[in-house]
């Protein structure tokens, strides 16, 4: 079979007999898309495409959500040669104009009058947008995709632009083609490969890691049960009763503390057993487990945490989980209501993956072994140095940009990491976020996030701040008791060295939202924004 991934998903589709390829789930309710109305789909957008003039090479941006129409004028513009440029549907149109003038797209499909008029008014310039229900009923062109060199440009991805414009990151076919073989052996390696599984998928198509994902499955000729309303994924979950999904930390801590919110408010012995049942296990992992603790974990598993397990998915058998790192106590608190958790870890510029966890070898707080023909070193500063056939292409019209993030073959990822004796990759935090309070400390503020948030469970969100400070603080936002946060600084505190010591925090009503332009589209902290909104907030934290 051909190396080219276009070729080997047009035929893993034309082959499957799945009658239910796509499956977007509207609340409770199921709507199927089979590989033969998929493929229709394809060629009618292709006829459009054709029509309205685009050739290979040619850059088509794409603005939609999640669903089934969305793959089908993926694959069309992939099979006619020319360039995806995907874009978040629920992202800022003034950052959307942004990108879409950076790449000068010879056509925008916009799903929906409202987002082609929000892009419209962004970017008052001539706008070719058409909409992506018109674009589906061109005349049918039944044919294989057309010829891709490997070198050439497939898709630009823009990166979530925490410090600066984003840019457009270009992958090849060849990126891809090298990915896609890695990622189906992986998944077949969990789950055995045998039989079609029930994924759950509900990141946004338009970031790597749920793109790559996506033609995984196509690639598998695998369903894919298909999230169509954010704020209403617990309903679709439990339609989709999936085996697996696709997730990023922050989804998994909001369901480890939204279980353990439940429990306080019921109290009595089910609260009991379920802080015991958690006591125990971590002193079993650590060694200390007695006869005693042996017998409350055999019970709290049986009548607490069994039954958690039966609510966050009857089905589910384990969960794939990138974007950031996981906290390890979230990893292994998944770990003991029976579902593992297999972290990866990835760039844009990395064609999503450089890290995998494998069967047999997860170990919580870590991200796993790179993957067969990635190479992993580390700089004299602990920066994640990545080489390998992943790596892109370069910046769109950014050669510079392009020169400083690649340097002798070797991507520098930014990423501040330690590897263990085997090549276990563990993140600390990004190099550019290090603080430098006044006492001249060098700290990387995400692992101490990290333990603020295990021991605050009531605070979905924090940022630490501090750099030219006299001393660290903490921002929490949301309504968060005082005593929370008390009890959780003295448990963070007993833990570090003086010098991260948190010793003031900051308290603040608004969450940090993509909409509030205090997180990236892929849920990461904004932290030159969050600390640029509550300026005046921290000034007074330090002046008190």
């Amino acid at each position: 079979m051909s190396d080219n991934f276009l070729d080997v998903i047009h035929a893993a589709v034309q082959k499957t007999r799945e009658d239910h390829l796509l499956i977007e789930l509207h609340g409770k309710e199921r709507r199927p898309t089979s590989a033969a109305q998929l493929l229709h789909l394809v060629a009618h957008a292709r006829g459009f495409l054709r029509r309205a003039g685009v050739k290979p090479g040619d850059r088509v941006a794409l603005l939609a959500p999640n669903s089934a129409r969305w793959v089908a004028a993926d694959l069309s513009i992939l099979f006619e040669g020319a360039i995806v440029v995907p874009l978040y549907s629920r992202q800022d149109p003034r950052e959307l104009a942004v990108m879409v003038k950076d790449c000068s797209p010879v056509l925008v499909i916009a799903d929906g009058p409202e987002l082609a008029a929000g892009l419209r008014g962004a970017w008052p310039e001539h706008c070719p947008i058409e909409d992506l229900r018109d674009v589906l009923r061109g005349d049918p062109v039944h044919e294989p995709p057309r010829p891709v060199a490997p070198a050439d440009p497939v898709t630009i991805i823009y990166t979530s632009g925490t410090s600066g414009e984003p840019k457009g990151v270009v992958l090849t076919r060849a990126n891809v083609d090298y990915m896609l073989p890695q990622t189906r052996s992986s998944v077949d390696k969990i789950t055995g490969g045998q039989r079609a599984d029930k994924v759950f998928h509900f990141l946004p198509f338009c970031f790597a890691g749920s793109r790559i994902m996506l033609w995984t499955q196509l690639y598998r000729g695998n369903p894919l049960l298909l999230s169509t309303d954010l704020q209403n994924l617990v309903a679709e979950m439990g339609a989709a009763d999936p085996h697996y999904y696709l997730n990023v930390p922050a989804v998994l801590e909001r369901i480890k503390n939204g279980v353990g919110k439940k429990i306080a408010e019921r109290g009595g012995v089910a609260l009991a057993l379920y802080q015991r049942g958690q006591a125990a296990f971590r002193r079993q992992r650590e060694g200390k487990a007695g006869l005693a603790d042996r017998l409350t974990l055999a019970l709290a598993k049986k009548l607490v945490f069994s039954k958690i397990k039966q609510q966050v998915g009857p089905s589910l058998e384990f969960l794939i989980c990138g974007s950031a790192a996981l906290a390890e106590e979230t990893q292994w608190w998944f770990e003991l209501i029976g579902v593992q958790v297999y972290q990866v870890y990835g760039l844009t510029e990395t064609t999503a993956i450089v890290t995998m966890d494998t069967p047999g070898g997860v170990r919580p707080g870590y991200v796993g072994h790179a993957i067969g023909g990635c190479e992993l070193k580390l700089s004299d500063e602990g920066e994640l140095l990545v080489r390998g056939p992943g790596i892109f292409a370069g910046y769109w019209k950014r050669e510079q940009a392009t020169a400083e993030a690649i340097r002798d073959c070797w991507f520098h990822t930014g990423d501040q990491c330690e590897l263990d004796h085997t090549g276990n990759l563990r993140i600390i935090g990004r190099v550019k976020n290090i603080l430098v309070p006044e006492s001249g400390h060098n700290i990387a503020p995400e692992p101490i996030e990290e333990k603020f948030m295990t021991a605050c469970p009531r605070a979905e969100q924090c940022m630490l701040v501090g750099h030219a400070r006299p001393f660290l603080g903490i921002i929490v936002p949301g309504d968060v008791p005082k005593e929370d946060i008390d009890a959780a600084l003295e448990v963070v505190n007993a833990s570090v060295p003086h010098y991260k010591k948190i010793r003031a925090f900051i308290r603040v009503a608004d969450p940090f939202t993509i909409e509030n332009g205090l997180l990236t589209a892929n849920q990461k902290l904004r932290r030159r924004a969050v600390e640029q909104r509550y300026r005046a907030e921290i000034d007074r934290a330090y002046a008190s």
